[in-house]
């Protein structure tokens, strides 16, 4: 039996529940909490508490730096330390606050490393974007050698522990699902698929104008452009995109002036954070999204919401965020020459572009629309405590 995504049925007012959201608060997750912020305001009748873990001060950052020589083999456990220390610090705030709710809803398995015994007490929901198997090959600041399975399966005996204890657990995608049921054993029956999705934006146009000086406008978007393959995508350009676009990329880092290429570098978070990247995103035609790591990929689901189709790499769950030769295209991991062929296609056919936008923001709309995933955790929240009619006190 596969792993079904949540029903988003129509809930009815019952007694208050009181849940408590504990979050690693990076990147992805941070954004994931804030739309949930705002669905959640929908329900009066929901009591709503978010832990989420500051950022890592001088203690957390000595356990988890990474040792000169034994990192370039992956040998010195950093990955774990790392984990061990942000846990530690989830646990305490645990320890004063989860006894007080009627459901815990840990984001991810990480942060709950060393409360797997708490977790056991009360109705718990974990809800995680990548195993240990899939993340331990996929961080950004270090590349997968030899040694890479054992340290993946240090972690990993802690890892099975916060899945045992956990009521259920909620995958962000198919990806992440398989990977619980063939790698570590866990029941189809106690996994569901939610993928947390954000806030749509109204448009006040039917499709992007995608044109800068006549040329349609590729646009970028990521804080590392290493890790996001934003360099390579202005390798690309170099080499002959240039005639057919112009590329603007959206990043904190510092990158040289050229013609054709325009850098935005002070958007801090997602549109629903700065306004301005709708904005943007309605004056471009393609969204180039060349990263292999990420596991879920919000850029990308930004776009597809601002009627942008996006040219991604077939990997991880973003393969599941864009639908190939519907909303985007996607071609296979590490073929870059193939992404400049998608994004060519796409830059020269304007009727294609504008119909994959359309049925990219009508993929937004049903799927990834924050009130459809909210309300299909707080489905799941009642399933789990057993009150079906889930605590709402009203019906998005």
């Amino acid at each position: 039996m596969t792993a079904t995504t949540c029903p988003t049925l129509p809930v009815t007012p019952r007694s208050t529940r009181r849940l408590l959201f504990v979050s690693e608060n990076i990147g992805g997750h941070a954004t994931l909490h804030r739309h949930l912020r705002l669905g959640l305001r929908e329900y009066p009748d929901v009591v709503a508490d978010f832990c989420e873990v500051p950022v890592p001060g001088l203690l957390r950052r000595v356990v988890g730096a990474q040792v000169p020589g034994l990192a370039r083999l992956d040998l010195d456990l950093q990955m774990f330390r790392a984990q061990m220390a942000l846990s530690y610090q989830v646990r305490r705030k645990l320890l004063s606050r989860a006894a007080d709710v009627d459901l815990l809803h840990v984001y991810t398995h990480n942060a709950a490393l060393l409360s797997a015994d708490l977790l056991r007490r009360q109705p718990t929901i974990v809800t995680l974007d990548a195993t240990t198997a899939q993340s331990g090959y996929l961080l950004p600041y270090r590349y997968p050698t030899r040694f890479t399975p054992y340290s993946v399966r240090v972690s990993q005996r802690w890892e099975r522990r916060v899945y045992d204890a956990a009521t259920v657990l909620v995958a962000k995608t198919e990806w992440v699902a398989a990977s619980l049921r063939e790698e570590y054993g866990v029941d189809p029956e106690r996994i569901r698929i939610i993928p947390f999705g954000m806030e749509i934006p109204e448009l006040a146009d039917a499709a992007p104008a995608g044109l800068s000086a006549g040329l349609p406008r590729v646009t970028f978007i990521g804080n590392s452009l290493e890790r996001k393959g934003g360099w390579r995508l202005l390798e690309l350009y170099r080499r002959g995109l240039r005639e057919h676009c112009e590329l603007t990329l959206v990043t904190p880092q510092g990158v040289p002036a050229e013609a054709g290429v325009t850098v935005v570098n002070d958007i801090r978070g997602g549109m629903g954070a700065d306004s301005r990247l709708l904005r943007l995103l309605r004056d471009t035609a393609v969204l180039a999204f060349p990263s292999q790591q990420d596991t879920f990929g919000y850029a990308a689901m930004e776009a597809q919401a601002a009627g942008v189709p996006v040219v991604a790499f077939r990997v991880t769950g973003v393969q599941e965020v864009i639908e190939n030769e519907v909303t985007g295209l996607l071609v296979d991991p590490g073929d870059y020459d193939g992404l400049a062929v998608a994004l060519l296609r796409l830059l020269d056919d304007e009727a294609l572009r504008h119909r994959m936008g359309a049925a990219a923001r009508r993929r937004a709309l049903e799927r990834f629309d924050r009130r459809v995933t909210t309300m299909a955790l707080l489905t799941l929240v009642g399933e789990v405590l057993g009150t079906p009619e889930t605590a709402a006190g009203s019906s998005p």
